[in-house]
């Protein structure tokens, strides 16, 4: 039963840290003050206007009867007596009770007079207005064969505290409710600091302004957090260093053997020498460009449509065709998305006739769809062209000279900025490379 209490109010509670720790401080403050509330209202303020309605209500009965009598001094001298020290107005009219209803339906302080006055007058021998006159109540009272009619100020019937009270059982819960909105702003800020940290470094991006801030637990979270980013990045460095400097050394002999190559006079030994040098270079050239994919490089605002730009310019091939709905900017890093576009384009004019490119804008993402004509992939291996070094011996490859890691360093540069990657069937009849970046 508790499992399923608990799944229900988790749909209606709020999933933010700052909004539930301000329920958990608000709500027994707004609770305490509610019951402090009914419980003035039910044991205070009803029962004493109950006590003041009843004695108002006794003395309009006093009065009523005494109109009843013939003794015109009496009735006089209680006139003038109860207009100078309780500011009544009595009159005696000829006038029936008016039609209208002019009450307060949800007052107690209405709900309260009307009760007395039915409990002492009978259910249609009175008539009160409430509503027409500021500070002042009309009561209309038939006793005998007149009509009385009673003016009386409205404090006599309601205490004058209630207003007080209720700005201050309101107003200090006000002020408690903010404060502790600007401490819990103040505590779950450098939670969000750190989750953005976190979410950024996910993204491939280099954090070097990040503090630890806050209590001593998020700080210590926090602190750990820089450690294990710096040693990931250092990791990063010393491998992406490695490659480079790898291939880097390889060039130097690479171009002696090429020399050496020319000096042969056998054309047949050279010419498959050669063939097999420039495939290492390829080779090298690949794991260049696999270190380079992981080189430092800071977060910008992107316009989609100037990488796209310099793409086609770099190439001025009219087989590339570029579809762009609207101007559409995202946050990355501009070399490494003009590798991974560059990557997917040259792929597709390698082993296809033409390329087009279609990019599109959706809620919160830019949408980027590659199509060619060329061979495809089969289905089954979709997955694993994605893996390092992987190659495709009957279909095709990112290059046919590389190592197999075109589609992984695109993959890489993808995830890096949040996005993902998906490969299907084009309508040109060969492959279609779909990936959606946030903006």
């Amino acid at each position: 039963m508790f499992s399923g209490l608990n799944k229900f109010l988790k749909k209606f509670l709020p999933k933010g840290l700052f909004y539930r720790s301000l329920i958990i401080v608000a709500a027994p403050t707004i609770l305490l003050q509610l019951i402090v509330t009914v419980v003035f209202f039910d044991s205070i303020w009803i029962k004493a206007n109950k006590g003041m309605t009843r004695s108002l209500v006794g003395e309009i009965k006093t009065l009523s009867d005494v109109y009843n009598t013939d003794n015109i001094d009496q009735i006089n001298y209680l006139t003038e007596i109860y207009k100078k020290n309780f500011n009544f107005v009595i009159n005696s009219i000829d006038e029936n009770f008016p039609d209208e209803i002019f009450e307060r339906r949800f007052s107690p302080m209405d709900r309260s007079l009307r009760r007395e006055l039915k409990s002492t007058f009978g259910n249609n021998n009175y008539w009160l207005n409430t509503i027409n006159y500021l500070d002042i109540v009309e009561v209309r009272i038939r006793s005998g064969e007149k009509n009385l009619q009673f003016f009386f100020p409205k404090d006599r019937i309601a205490t004058s505290s209630v207003r007080l009270f209720v700005l201050w059982i309101t107003l200090p819960s006000i002020i408690l409710i903010l404060i502790a909105i600007l401490f819990l702003k103040n505590q779950t800020r450098p939670l969000t600091n750190l989750a953005k940290a976190a979410q950024r470094f996910g993204k491939g991006d280099y954090i070097n302004e990040f503090r630890p801030s806050g209590a001593r637990e998020i700080r210590n979270a926090a602190y750990e957090f820089d450690r294990m980013a710096k040693r990931i990045n250092r990791h990063l460095n010393q491998r992406s260093e490695m490659l480079s400097g790898i291939s880097h050394d390889l060039r130097t002999p690479l171009t002696r053997l090429k020399l050496q190559l020319a000096m042969i006079n056998d054309e047949k030994i050279s010419s498959s020498m050669s063939k097999d040098i420039d495939e290492m270079e390829n080779m090298l050239n690949d794991y260049l460009q696999f270190a380079k994919s992981q080189a430092k490089e800071s977060t910008e605002k992107l316009n989609l449509e100037d990488i796209f730009k310099i793409i086609k310019n770099k190439r001025e091939n009219l087989k590339l065709e570029i579809k762009m709905d609207d101007e559409i900017s995202i946050y990355g890093r501009k070399n490494a998305l003009e590798r991974c576009f560059s990557n997917i384009i040259n792929n597709g004019l390698v082993y296809g006739k033409k390329v087009r490119v279609t990019v599109q804008k959706s809620s919160n993402r830019a949408i980027i769809i590659f199509e060619d004509d060329g061979p495809g992939i089969p289905v089954e291996q979709h997955r694993n062209v994605f893996k390092p070094f992987f190659r495709l011996d009957q279909s095709r490859s990112l290059n046919k000279s590389g190592v197999g890691l075109g589609l992984a360093i695109v993959e890489d540069i993808v995830n890096s900025h949040g996005g993902n990657i998906l490969l299907s069937s084009s309508q040109m009849g060969g492959l279609l490379v779909k990936i959606s970046l946030p903006f």
